[in-house]
This record gives structure tokens, C-alpha cells and sequence, in this order.
């Protein structure tokens, strides 16, 4: 699995990452991660092959392995039966090169949405629309070139097919999470007694803290929300100081905790400290945030568009806004006075996604793409 976001970086493609490679080898199966290399001895994981990698600038947090190397030969020596890209920029490029000289199948997994994160985080100073063509004509290549390609969700597949249509076989696999561990039997009271959240109604967002999530707009719809109501925002990012200064012109300071990073094993008890979740990004391609905090029994007012729309379901187990902060304070409303039945919908929507279902589904398609690779060789 070549990834161009692995840890320490902590987003949803090293989520995937790291949630499917347990997974597949709990079944018995070799996984091996290709990365950017981190530079400190310390954030580096045993058995991950590393390229060497620099500092991303434009976003802090994210490395870029762009230097020459020469870890063909290295890859080479692993045996490999099917590389599973996990990235889609220089990682795939890579990815890329192996596959044809190693004469592997390859599928790509389409994670993120890159001509829109761009427009925020471009080190190269070019005029958008510009960019964006030749990005998608970079895309192209890629999707066209790979065995298989995987999407999150049918609305993120449908875009690819109307952008390159000619993909060979694509399917969508969203990533399953642990049902067990996001459960709604969690206790809710260790996270409000640590943040003084007692007696208080709790919107719960979970995310990276980026510009392109859309969360100044769920600041300025809390201020049309009921005193009693707070809104914990869980996690970190580039845009942090920029949301915090936000909030404090807004008159939020009181109503509105940034808790920083979060250690993996307590992401679970801050959804359960939420009566309800709320994300705003147009820029999800699954919004894995969304299925963990109904795992808790969260009902999720999410923003109508594009995968959201497609798990949050209105009046069933969430609502949906417009990118407005009247229509997204009204959702917000609606969830926190949702009652047993909307949040045991949410909780049956999250068990639909499964890491059995996705890795039965990720095993078919890696022995497919082997199969197909083979037969266009000539059985080589």
C-alpha cells in the first residue's frame, strides 16, 4: 500500500490506511506500507518502507517524498501479489512506475478530492482553473492506467467516470470501521467533566482543522443556537488559530472548546460526550466522522452534499443543511432534540459499515485484478 499520508500524519487517508492493513492481516494476509518518510527515528513504524520525504509547507503536517531513490529494487524484493495505491499524487506516480516495471496489477483508491484542497495548499503559484484541468489531466492518466480503482462512495465514482471514462472496472468500497469500539453504551460523562460540559446540550465536531471543512460556517450558525447549547470541536490543524480567533470575535469563547490533538484511543469517548454531531465539508468523499459518531448513536446534521447526502438520510437518522447558517443551525436543533428511535436509526446505519464487508470486497478485487493483469499478459 503506497500512501502519500501515513503517521504520524493523522487524517482520513492514514486512517484507512492503518484501519484496513489490520484488518487484512487479522485475516492472515502481508501488508506493507510504502510512505514519506516522517525524519525522526521515533515516528517511524518497523516493517513501513520509507521514501525519503520533505516538509509539505503549505500544509503543515504532511511530508513529500520527492527525491530520487532507489527503492524499486527494494520493492522488487517483497514478493508482492497486487499493490493497492492509497495515494494520488507522487505516491501514485511511484506506485505507477512499479507496477509497470514489475508488470503488478494496480488499483487506486480515489481518497480525496486534490483540486479542491489545492485551491487552499498550492505551492505553485498558478491561476485556479488552470490548475485544476491539469490536475484532472494528471487524474486521468492515473484512473485510466490502474487494474481497478476504488471510491468511497457511487457520487465520488460518478464524478470519476465523468471525468475519465475509461476506466477499466471501478467500484465503490466504503472503509468499514470498528463497531465495538464506537459503540453508544460509552460513558458520556469523562469528557464533559473534563471540558465542563455538565447539564449542557453538545454538538460534537470531529475533524481536521482545514480550510477546506467548511467549519467557519458551523461557528457562525452557533450563534443562532440556544445558550444552553456548546460545540466541541475535536482535533487540530493549519486553520486552528484562524478558528479560534474566529470564534472569539463571534462572542463564542463560552460556548465553544477546541480541545487540540486528540490521542486515537479517546476519539471514541469525545462522540460519546456529543448528544449529536454536525460536519459541514462539501469536501468528503466518504466522511468517515459521520459513521463513527452514529456508531455512538449520534444523530448527524450533516451538509446536503455530495457523499454525505448519501449516509446521513433527513429525518431518519440525521438532517441535512444548505451552506447556510439559518438551514444549518435548524438541523443542528433538530438533531439535538432527536429522540431514541432517529438515534437507534444512526446506529443502524453505522453497521452497515463493516471491516469484514470492506476487506470480503477489497480481497475480490485484488484477486480480480490479478486475475485480469495475468489474462492481458498472456497467462504470464
Amino acid at each position: 500500500m503506497p500512501t502519500d499520508s501515513y503517521l504520524p500524519t493523522r487524517d482520513g487517508v492514514s486512517t484507512a490506511v492503518t484501519t484496513t492493513k489490520k484488518a487484512l492481516e487479522e485475516r492472515g494476509h502481508e501488508v506493507i506500507v510504502i510512505a514519506p518518510d516522517p525524519g525522526r527515528e521515533e515516528l517511524r513504524e518497523e516493517g513501513t518502507v520509507y521514501f525519503k520525504a520533505r516538509k509539505f509547507r503549505s500544509y503543515p503536517g504532511y511530508f513529500l517524498p520527492i527525491f530520487p531513490s532507489n527503492k524499486m529494487e527494494v520493492i522488487r524484493g517483497l514478493d508482492v501479489d497486487v499493490i493497492h495505491c492509497q495515494g494520488q499524487m507522487t505516491m501514485a506516480i511511484r506506485a505507477m512506475l512499479v507496477a509497470r516495471h514489475l508488470k503488478l496489477p494496480i488499483v487506486t483508491h480515489f481518497h480525496t478530492m486534490v483540486t479542491e484542497a489545492m485551491r487552499y495548499y498550492s505551492p505553485i503559484p498558478l491561476e485556479w482553473n488552470m490548475a485544476e484541468r491539469l490536475l484532472w489531466r494528471y487524474f486521468r492518466i492515473i484512473l485510466h492506467r490502474s487494474d481497478a480503482v476504488i471510491t468511497p462512495t457511487d457520487a465520488v465514482g460518478k464524478e470519476l467516470l465523468g471525468r475519465a471514462p475509461h476506466i477499466r472496472r471501478i467500484e465503490t468500497i466504503p472503509l468499514g470501521i470498528d463497531q465495538e469500539r464506537f459503540n453508544p453504551g460509552l460513558d458520556k460523562s469523562i469528557m464533559r467533566k473534563r471540558h465542563g460540559l455538565e447539564g449542557r446540550k453538545v454538538m460534537v465536531h470531529v475533524s481536521r482543522l482545514s480550510y477546506e471543512k467548511n467549519i467557519e460556517l458551523v461557528l457562525r450558525s452557533m450563534t443562532l443556537m440556544d445558550d444552553d447549547t456548546s460545540l466541541l470541536i475535536v482535533g487540530t490543524g493549519p486553520a486552528e488559530p484562524i478558528l479560534k480567533k474566529m470564534s472569539s470575535e463571534l462572542g463564542l469563547d463560552d460556548r465553544v472548546i477546541f480541545t487540540g490533538f486528540v490521542p486515537n484511543e479517546e476519539l471514541a469517548l469525545y462522540y460519546a460526550a456529543g448528544d449529536a454531531s454536525i460536519l459541514a465539508s462539501k469536501f468528503e468523499t466518504q466522511g468517515l466522522v459521520v459513521i463513527e459518531a452514529m456508531a455512538c448513536g449520534l444523530p448527524v446534521a450533516a451538509i446536503d452534499y455530495r457523499a454525505l447526502k448519501e449516509t446521513v438520510e433527513d429525518g431518519h437518522n440525521g438532517y441535512l443543511f444548505i451552506d447556510d447558517e439559518e438551514s444549518c443551525a435548524t438541523a443542528m436543533r433538530k438533531c439535538l432534540a432527536a429522540d431514541d428511535k432517529m438515534r437507534m436509526n444512526a446506529r443502524s446505519t453505522a453497521e452497515r459499515f463493516s471491516l469484514d464487508m470492506t476487506c470480503s470486497r477489497l480481497l475480490e478485487l485484488y484477486q480480480w485484478a490479478i486475475d485480469s493483469k495475468r489474462e492481458r499478459l498472456g497467462g504470464v
